[in-house]
């Protein structure tokens, strides 16, 4: 029972730390001289970066990106607090009910994010007012870190739902 614990905590943990990464990193959007995210465009010649701000046109989907993973990152971590407290806290046979529910949530907002950003990315770059070209990208590892993570916490959600305390 132990070792199933500590596989569920580290799980969770991966889990946050890739929603971390994948949120704050720039690197959603990737081309030969620049990479891009729901934050701001970098270019690697010169390493100067533009936040992203409401001159984009389509700075209401970005601001969509940004709020869900915010929230799934959020939501990840307090179904991680939830979790230890109800470890101490519920009786034994008893499921961990409100953790998986709340890291559901995480899921589903993440997937929200992620999914607005796939439908709307041909839109996203081909704004005027980034400084150069950036339509002839492709997909960094953060989007695809935001994916897996989606992956991840649906994964431990149906776990928590699944779990029991036993002693």
């Amino acid at each position: 029972m132990l070792i199933l614990l500590a596989f569920i905590i580290v799980f969770h943990i991966t889990s946050a730390a890739l929603l971390f990464i994948s949120t704050i990193d720039n690197a959603w959007w990737v081309g030969d001289n620049f990479s891009t995210d729901v934050w701001r465009m970098c270019t690697t010649n010169t390493s100067t970066c533009v936040a992203i701000t409401d001159q984009f046109r389509e700075y209401q989907s970005i601001q969509a990106v940004q709020a869900a993973m915010i929230l799934s990152t959020i939501f990840c971590c307090v179904a991680f607090l939830v979790f230890i407290l109800q470890l101490f806290r519920l009786k034994q046979g008893e499921r961990f009910v409100l953790t998986s529910i709340i890291q559901l949530l995480s899921c589903l907002c993440v997937m929200i994010g992620a999914s607005i950003y796939t439908d709307r990315h041909e839109e996203l770059h081909h704004s005027h007012e980034y400084r150069m070209e950036v339509s002839k990208g492709q997909y960094g590892y953060s989007f695809v870190l935001a994916w897996i993570a989606f992956a991840f916490t649906l994964i431990s959600g149906v776990m928590y739902l699944v779990l029991r305390k036993r002693k």
